[in-house]
């Protein structure tokens, strides 16, 4: 058979797992890449390569090997230098190397959505010293945000809520960055009601959105997401409406990740990632399509049907505790053990080893009568349920 396209993933973790699974059930072929070898996304995915995607020669050299259809950058750490190169020479990199370029750098993608696009955002500056650090924060104030310009699954980031905290504050952003580029943006703390995200879909016919997604974070990571999450129309008008800026300017097609504070009735712009989202994993049972079906059918230039809520569900994550590279799980039939009135589901993602506050899976549930509030507490009911048996190390 031959394949409907070939698709070079670049990142192989949940994220590019789901992502492949749902190419592969519309006849892609896919490459698989990532640093290190039996990634998530590797052990579905038709081939494998394993390298430093911020080396530009190897990253150049897998591109002219494969020759794929699509380049899907799934990591934050890559040579965006060398995707925009491929697309100048006719490659398709998904969404667009733009997108690439100016979001795995949130300088860059705030510089764009602040002063090109007029979106409301944070106060907010940058330093690239520890001294250039402390002005910064003396002049946004306290309490503030500190994250690297580069970084993934809030690696890195910290509020600083007196001074005595600021230079922990940039020895904790600077182990938690990604790439080369030692730089930090001060940003002003917003006093939110909640955050959302709001999944984004670029296609060919125009943008459409999902039900909004609400989460919670610890240590800048993701604990619980929900969907949908209640908005008054005013306020979600808003965010579609910044989000349709954002992603029209960026170009290209596929699936978009925008997420926003909300303060009362207003929305503020905070990041943006141009792939689908780890908050967004609630949508493998929320949704008639989850988010990586769209963002592969937006990519493959397939059409997209009405997108329609399954009913109100949430996703709580299964974390690691320490390091290990021997270890199994117990409790999966007690996660998924019937519950009258909710579906509940779990999604182990097979990583080679752990550590502490590593991402091993994800529990899902949903309601058709209750509420997102009863959703989240099955899930994370059912999180809770599955164990990490760790083994003796050799």
């Amino acid at each position: 058979m031959t394949p409907t396209a070939k698709i070079l993933l670049l990142g192989a973790g949940e994220l590019g797992r789901e992502f492949v699974i749902a190419a592969k059930r519309l006849g892609a072929y896919v490459v698989a890449c990532d640093s290190y070898a039996g990634a998530p996304a590797m052990q579905v995915a038709d081939e494998a390569e394993v390298f430093s995607m911020l080396d530009g020669q190897a990253l150049a050299a897998v591109i002219d090997r494969h020759r794929p259809d699509h380049i899907v950058p799934e990591v934050e750490a890559i040579r965006t230098e060398v995707l925009k190169d491929y697309e100048d020479r006719g490659f398709s990199v998904a969404p667009s190397a733009r997108a690439t370029i100016l979001t795995m750098n949130r300088d860059r993608i705030r510089d764009v959505a602040a002063d090109e696009l007029g979106l409301v955002t944070s106060r907010f500056e940058y330093a690239e010293s520890i001294e250039a650090m402390r002005e910064a924060v003396e002049r946004v104030g306290i309490p503030c945000v500190i994250k690297p310009v580069m970084s993934s699954s809030g690696k890195g980031q910290s509020i600083v809520k007196d001074a005595g905290a600021i230079d922990a504050a940039w020895s904790y952003a600077v182990a938690g960055m990604r790439g080369d580029r030692q730089r930090v943006i001060v940003e002003a703390f917003i006093a939110f009601d909640y955050e959302i995200t709001l999944l984004t879909v670029r296609t060919r016919e125009g943008v459409i959105f999902c039900p909004p997604i609400g989460h919670r974070q610890e240590r800048g990571d993701y604990q619980e997401s929900w969907q949908p999450t209640p908005m008054s129309n005013a306020a979600l008008a808003a965010a579609q409406d910044m989000a349709r800026k954002v992603v029209d300017d960026l170009g290209g097609y596929g699936l978009f990740g925008v997420e926003f504070f909300v303060a009362g009735e207003q929305v503020i712009f905070s990041e943006l990632s141009p792939r689908p989202h780890d908050t967004g994993m609630v949508t493998l049972i929320s949704q008639n399509l989850t988010e990586f079906d769209l963002h592969a059918r937006a990519i493959l230039g397939l059409p997209i049907p009405h997108i329609h809520s399954n009913g109100a569900a949430a996703s709580a994550v299964i974390l690691a505790d320490r390091h290990a590279g021997r270890f199994h799980f117990e409790g999966l039939a007690d996660a998924l053990a019937e519950m009258p009135g909710f579906e509940t589901d779990v999604r182990l993602f097979s990583k080679p080893e752990t550590r502490p506050n590593r991402r091993m899976g994800v529990a899902l549930a949903l309601t058709r009568s209750g509420t997102p509030d009863d959703a989240r507490a099955v899930a994370r009911a059912a999180a809770a349920k599955v164990k990490i048996i760790y083994g003796a190390e050799d």
